[in-house]
Formats: C-alpha cells, structure tokens, sequence
C-alpha cells in the first residue's frame, strides 16, 4: 500500500470513538456571499508568520474579485489557536488561518474548519503527497499546505575548522565533537538542550525512529516510551550528565546571546531557522554553514521535521469560503508567492515544482551567510528522507504542554528523561480517554 494511501486509511479512523462524529458534523462547505456588483470579496487572514504581509500584498495586487486583510496573531500555540477556535464558538471567525499540521486534528474534533473540498480537489497535484495529505480526513480536505519544516544542523563552520572538528555525520560522532568543543572553552558548548520546546523533542525521536501514534481498528496506539524514543532520550541524558550540551531554553535573550557570541556552535531545526538564525546572529555572517541531521548508523539517510509543517484553513462559519479557499491554494501555490514565502522563512515549500521558485534558485543575502552554501540542497534532500506516516494525533497541544512540563521538571530535578516521556505517554492516554477517543 502506498504512504498515500495508508495516510487515507487513517483518515477514515483518525477520530476513533466518540469524536469521530466531528467529520460529520463539519459538513459542507457554504456558499459565498455576493458582493454587491463591481465589488470585491473581503476576506481577512490570520498568520504569525513574519512579513507574510509581502505575499498578502500580491495576491491583492493580482485580484481585483478578492481582496485579503491580514490580521498579525501570536503563534498558535502561544494563544493564537485559542483565539481562532474562540472566535468560531462566538460566530465571527477569520476566513483563513495559519495551521501547524499538528493542529488540523484538533480544530476537527472542534468542529472548527470548513469541508473545502469543492474548491480544492483539483489542486492536489500540485503539492507534495505527504504535505497535502496532512489536510485530508475522510477523503475531504480541510486545508492547503504552506511548508513543512526538514530538519538540518546549522553549524559554525569556522569554529568546527578551528577545532579540527569533520562534521558529524552520525550521533557517535557528533558525542566525540561535544567533548572537544567543551574542552575548548569553558563557555562553549556543541549546542543547546531546549527543554523548552516539544517540537524540536518530538523530531529528535522522529528522526532516531519513533512512531508515537497510530490509529488502527477504530482506536489509537500511544507509544511515547517506546524503545526508540528510549534510545534518543538516553542519549541526550548522556550529554547532559556529561556538561557536554547548555540547557537552555532556545528563542530566549541567553540562548541568542550564545549564537551571537559562539558559545553555542550548532543547532538542530526546521528550515524556516536559516531567517532566524541570520536575524539573530548578523555579525556571523560567513561563519556558518548546514548539514543533515546525524545518523543513528552510518550510512543511513533519515530525517525529520519540526511539528510537521504549516497550512491554512478555512474556518467554520467563514462568510466566504470559496473565495478564502482560493486565496489559501493561490498563497502556497502561485511561484511568485511561494518565492516570497520561502524568503521569509515560512518553511520549505510545499509545491512539487521547486525548481520554479526563484528564491531557492538565486539566494545570495543566504548564500553569502553560509560562506557561500546552497543550504536549500540540505534541505531539499531532509525532506525527501522524512518519515512520512507519522501521524499527528488529536490534543496534540496537550501532547506539547505535557511533554515541556516534564522534560522541564525532570532537567530541574535531576531525574532521567526517559521518566519524562513516560509520564508523558500517561498524559497522553488519558487525555484521549477523557475525551472519549479510544486508546489501544
């Protein structure tokens, strides 16, 4: 059976138990209002993404019929999904909203998004199976993909070389590099351990072989503890005990202080980070250069990403969801836009035609930032390592809290992190249970 179509069996079973009625209960997309004549729609879209506005701006300056006012929110989960879903309970939603794959699930299960399948179907072949599927439930489709976020390691080339460190290309290899960084300096650590965000945990145990969630016969099977994410987390706990990693949460003043200063000389992340990194760091410009994740056997080529991606959705209760359907396929399809989403660090693409985006073709303000690297080739080949049946379950914000708190409490206590995971995998169960999913 093919990932497509194995993706499409889980969909059938995604809401096992008592919330699968909320594929049901999504219906059928409505009817567009129409504007009085000569008037274009207006529909308003709500982002967090940094200078998504450019974009925005031309898509308005290509349509006269449509007309889209962006509405800056937090990130999702920092308080913007709990804007959005209130909004749909109160009766006045945006039309379109940024969506981490992680989240589609729950929006559903809150009877949150629009059926936008009358307006899109025949747009799948333009994206990438795996990414378009990330909106695909009960063969309606609910969403259009932005970006998914492959995992690389950017890493100071000059300190490496400085060092006489060879890039490491599996996880015994990167170990031997931590100990010779920390003798190096006693601020300098190889990288951080952020015990602040679940997404970079998560993908660690994607990439070591993790599958933490599957649905199978009506139920769900949670194995957060298992044997791969055991092996990750003991590894990680090695470091740690060996003062071989900071613990630090990363975004935080100290943490880009570090990147600023070189005392943190690598970081594991999505490729939306290159925006980040060269907007933190400007003065390191030269200095840094990506590599793929490192392997857990030599030889290997497996990879991951950070929290799956990001797409746009129609909300329920939208005035105009054909028109917003349209804007979402435009935004993430047209060369031109998704030019300018990839510029701005939205994510790598997620349209089949990349060879079509100027902006991964003719970069220099990022080549020039990695000593002249095409860091989109790192990239482009994370992506088609990712394991894509894995599944992202419903409560996937729970998933997150849970996971941070532990692994927090854990670090600050002293205790193993492979605890942390577990009491985590107990969360989880019975968060689905409480919700009446079934859990195997």
């Amino acid at each position: 059976m093919s990932i497509s179509a194995r993706r499409r069996t889980r969909a059938a079973t995604f809401f096992a138990g008592g919330v699968a009625a909320a594929l049901i209960l999504a219906g059928c997309a409505g009817s567009s209002d129409q504007p009085a004549d000569g008037e274009p729609v207006e529909i308003t879209f709500q982002s967090w993404v940094p200078n998504i506005d450019r974009a925005v701006d031309a898509f308005n300056e290509s349509h006269d019929d449509i007309q889209v006012t962006l509405e800056t929110i937090t990130a999702g989960p920092d308080g913007g999904y709990a804007t959005m879903l209130s909004a749909v309970e109160a009766g006045n939603p945006a039309d379109v909203v940024q969506l981490g794959y992680d989240a589609i699930p729950d929006f559903l299960i809150n009877d949150a998004l629009e059926d936008i399948t009358p307006y899109v179907a025949e747009s799948e072949d333009l994206f990438v199976p795996w990414q378009w599927q990330t909106g695909v439930f009960g063969d309606k489709v609910y969403s259009i993909p932005q970006a998914s976020g492959p995992l690389g390691q950017f890493y100071r080339a000059d300190i490496f070389a400085e060092l006489g460190i060879e890039y490491p290309e599996t996880w015994d290899e990167f170990y031997e590099a931590a100990k010779v960084v920390r003798a190096s300096d006693p601020n300098r650590y190889i990288t951080a351990f952020a015990f602040n965000q679940a997404p970079w945990m998560i993908g660690l145990a994607q990439q070591g072989g993790a599958n933490w969630f599957t649905a199978e016969d009506d139920a769900w099977t949670v194995s957060i503890d298992g044997a791969e994410t055991a092996a990750v987390a003991e590894f990680w706990q090695k470091l740690i005990d060996e003062d071989l990693v900071k613990v630090e949460a990363d975004f935080s003043s100290e943490w880009n202080a570090d990147l600023q200063n070189g005392n943190i000389l690598s970081w594991i992340s999505g490729s939306w980070a290159d925006a980040i990194l060269r907007g933190t760091a400007p003065d390191t410009a030269g200095s840094w250069a990506v590599g793929a994740v490192p392997q857990w056997n030599a030889g290997e080529n497996v990879s991951a990403t950070w929290a799956g991606g990001s797409a746009n959705a129609v909300l329920k209760g939208s005035d105009n969801p054909e028109a917003a359907a349209e804007f979402a396929v435009w935004l993430n399809s047209n060369t031109d836009s998704v030019s300018i989403l990839t510029k701005i660090g939205a994510g790598w693409p997620s349209i089949v035609d990349t060879d079509a985006i100027a902006s991964l073709q003719d970069a220099p303000e990022v080549f020039e930032f990695y000593g002249g690297q095409d860091i989109w080739d790192v990239f482009a080949e994370s992506d088609k390592a990712v394991d894509t049946s894995w599944a992202w379950p419903p409560l996937s914000s729970t998933l997150f809290a849970s996971l941070t708190d532990n692994v927090k409490a854990a670090v600050d206590a002293g205790t193993p992190l492979v605890d942390a995971y577990a009491k985590t995998q107990a969360d989880m169960v019975a968060a689905l249970e409480e919700r009446g999913i079934s859990v195997d």
